[in-house]
């Protein structure tokens, strides 16, 4: 269809890659704990957005620069890596802040806001040259090679993966905001910003000491 094959193997595939932990799934819970439902979809939808980005991007070949130019793939996982690590100084002083159910109220009325929620997420997925070379990489393993419009092909499989990644990222937040009405979780929320800063300050060091997979 339109240039493509294999659908129903793509579709289970980028289900199974959504629904793997990873960075993303991190910040959906953090921001959902931290800031309610709304707060976490916001990040959830910032997070697909990065993924449509990846999509036009690969599709247009400027991810083929990534892969190809050692420079450009260092200046992009530097900056990825330095938002990641900005990211967990903000968890870690909130993990040192005194805790309760009443601050943790409190702080989700004086949520960031959706719109800075959102481009958190975005920003996260975006500034990761991994997510681009896996782009390059798995995509084109679904575009049939006589396709008229390799392109429009990779978009359209690019749809399909953000249709799939919406309701999985979304589902992680609904999971959270659960998660959040427990009061042991409220009581411990200290403790969770500390293990989501450690992870994320992990997650920045990993990437910052990431090769080009395609060298």
């Amino acid at each position: 269809m339109l240039g493509t094959h294999s659908l129903g193997v793509f579709a289970l595939t980028v289900l199974v890659v959504n629904a793997t932990p990873g960075v993303d799934m991190v910040l959906v819970l953090t921001r959902t704990l931290r800031h309610g439902v709304v707060g976490g979809i916001a990040a959830a939808l910032g997070v697909s957005a990065g993924c449509v980005v990846h999509t036009l991007v690969a599709a247009f070949g400027l991810a083929a620069l990534l892969a190809a130019s050692a420079a450009a793939f260092a200046v992009v996982k530097w900056a990825g890596a330095a938002y990641l690590l900005w990211l967990a100084f903000g968890m870690l002083r909130d993990g040192v802040r005194a805790r309760g159910p009443l601050a943790v109220d409190a702080e989700r009325t004086a949520s960031p806001g959706v719109a800075r929620l959102f481009a958190q997420g975005l920003a996260t997925n975006v500034l990761n040259p991994k997510v681009a070379i896996f782009f390059l990489a798995f995509v084109p393993q679904f575009i049939a090679p006589d396709a008229d419009n390799k392109a429009l092909a990779f978009v359209l499989l690019g749809i399909i993966f953000n249709l799939n990644s919406v309701p999985v990222n979304s589902g992680w937040a609904l999971a959270a905001a659960w998660m959040a009405r427990r009061d042991a979780v409220q009581r411990g929320m200290h403790w969770l910003d500390r293990a989501a800063g450690a992870m994320f300050i992990a997650f920045g060091l990993k990437l910052a000491f990431t090769d080009n997979p395609a060298n």
